[in-house]
């Protein structure tokens, strides 16, 4: 069970700083869809930055159980929030991509409770 806890909290990790650091840099990609999504430009900094934060707490969780629950809640805070912009956009057919970075967080929290 640790290997798997590991190996999820990792790839969720990994995908966590991924969307953090591309929100971060302003790739057109990301830049366009939340100009699609309506999120204020002065939110991105901030958004990037709880992430990445999110991103290294799973890691840290690893060592000190505790910091890795409360990043995993955040994080999950986070993309079920993500989740709810696309859909107030009425962009639907988006909805699974916020989805898609909250779902090894999950496997990481119930996982590392497990453990």
């Amino acid at each position: 069970m640790r290997i798997a806890h590991v190996v999820v909290t990792v790839v969720a990790a990994l995908l966590a700083g991924f969307s953090g650091t591309v929100l971060l840099m302003r790739a057109d990609w990301i830049v366009k869809a939340l100009t699609d999504y309506r999120v204020p430009p002065a939110w991105w900094t901030p958004l990037g930055l709880a992430k990445a934060a999110g991103a290294v707490g799973l890691l840290v969780g690893l060592a000190v159980p505790v910091v890795g629950v409360l990043a995993a809640v955040g994080l999950l805070v986070y993309f079920t929030g993500a989740a709810i912009t696309v859909a107030r956009a009425k962009w639907y057919s988006h909805i699974p991509f916020p989805l898609v970075y909250a779902a090894p967080v999950a496997g990481a929290l119930v996982l590392g409770l497990l453990s």
